[in-house]
């Protein structure tokens, strides 16, 4: 008896073999593919080109930023080309917007905390353009979802408790002198940014360990934060409504962070504090006639909010544009946690001292609170 119920048929023919072009083609499609769905999923490389984290992050560190740890978020405008910014050449659109897909984010090894340094879409930019072909900011999350954020002579306090700063966190110092001038070279080690001198005093931004590094200097007689005074009402500060609200960025609040689920009650004052995110981040027609707020041409009395927010400030105080100036970052704007600077380069140096070796692959760690 010939059994044959496992039995397969031979197949001697030899498969054709594939020409070095084919094998090329495949490798650079797997290549991409590979890399799209790491830079998509798992983790994105971006660079930091401006001074507002200093002293934590420098201009020209290179950053690994996990999308894992808040969950990836899924692409919005599916149609754009990879690994290119959002426009080149001038205006010209990397991307098609004429298809749009909701927001929706994966499950993340955690959420947001105080004290992350985080990666966002920028949501003030001017020119209209989708969530996630906006600009890239970095700040330091410092305020959560349904906490009261106030600013009190440059410390954050949120829900009546101090924010810790950055060990590496910098601010403006006026630095008075008996006449005779600090070693520039002194400075530049220091890494103070000088702004201001009149012989006798300087205007300067450092961090927290050169405030006492000067204080130690024979040729200095005082070191004192240069704070704006409360009361005084800077027009560029959010929500930029100085007739209601004498803040400024170093006396600010108290000001409620929306949340989820969170409802406010609407008056020309909250107004003034949550139309642009119930306009231009949850999508409502919102106005203000009289006293009277109108949603969706309907007269409104509260606002329940459909997303979190979230409170973002450089770590230097003096040298960031963050939340002071422009709100309140959606949750759908979050891109992902910075974790590891993976290389630095100091465009002001020679050829040979460019890279930052102290900095190269160096964890990025969170402020514990």
């Amino acid at each position: 008896m010939n059994w044959k119920f496992f039995s397969r048929t031979k197949n001697d023919t030899p498969k054709p073999k594939k020409s070095k072009t084919r094998e090329w083609v495949d490798a650079i499609l797997f290549a991409l593919v590979a890399s799209t769905i790491i830079r998509g999923l798992l983790f994105s490389a971006f660079a930091i080109p401006s001074a507002s984290m200093e002293g934590s992050l420098m201009t020209g560190d290179y950053l690994f930023v996990s999308k894992l740890s808040y969950g990836a978020r899924m692409p919005m405008t599916p149609l754009s080309i990879p690994f290119l910014e959002s426009t080149i050449w001038g205006d010209t659109k990397t991307y098609y917007d004429g298809w749009q897909l909701g927001y929706h984010r994966l499950p993340g090894l955690g959420e947001v905390k105080k004290g992350d340094a985080v990666v966002f879409n920028y949501p003030a930019e001017l020119v209209e353009r989708p969530v996630d072909m906006r600009v890239h900011y970095i700040k330091r999350c410092v305020g959560l979802p349904g906490e009261t954020v106030t600013i009190v002579n440059g410390q954050v306090f949120t829900d009546g408790k101090a924010v810790k700063n950055a060990p590496q966190a910098q601010t403006s110092y006026l630095v008075t002198t008996n006449g005779t001038a600090i070693n520039p070279d002194v400075l530049d080690e220091m890494h103070a940014e000088v702004r201001g001198y009149d012989g006798v005093t300087y205007e300067m931004i450092l961090p927290t360990d050169g405030v006492a590094q000067l204080k130690t200097f024979s040729n200095v007689k005082s070191v004192v934060p240069a704070n704006q005074k409360p009361g005084e009402a800077d027009p560029r500060v959010f929500p930029s409504d100085t007739t209601r609200f004498k803040w400024n960025e170093d006396n600010f609040g108290p000001l409620l962070i929306p949340k989820k689920g969170l409802t406010v009650k609407l008056n020309d004052s909250t107004f003034a504090k949550y139309h642009v995110a119930i306009e231009k981040y949850e999508h409502n027609k919102i106005e203000l006639k009289g006293k009277d707020v109108y949603v969706n041409d309907k007269k409104a009395d509260s606002y329940t909010f459909k997303m979190d927010y979230y409170w973002m400030m450089g770590d230097n105080r003096h040298n960031s544009e963050d939340s002071r100036f422009w709100g309140f970052v959606p949750e759908d704007h979050i891109v992902g946690k910075a974790v590891i600077t993976w290389m630095s380069i100091d465009s002001t140096k020679s050829f040979l001292s460019k890279i930052r070796w102290s900095r190269v692959f160096r964890p990025i760690h969170s402020v514990e609170q």
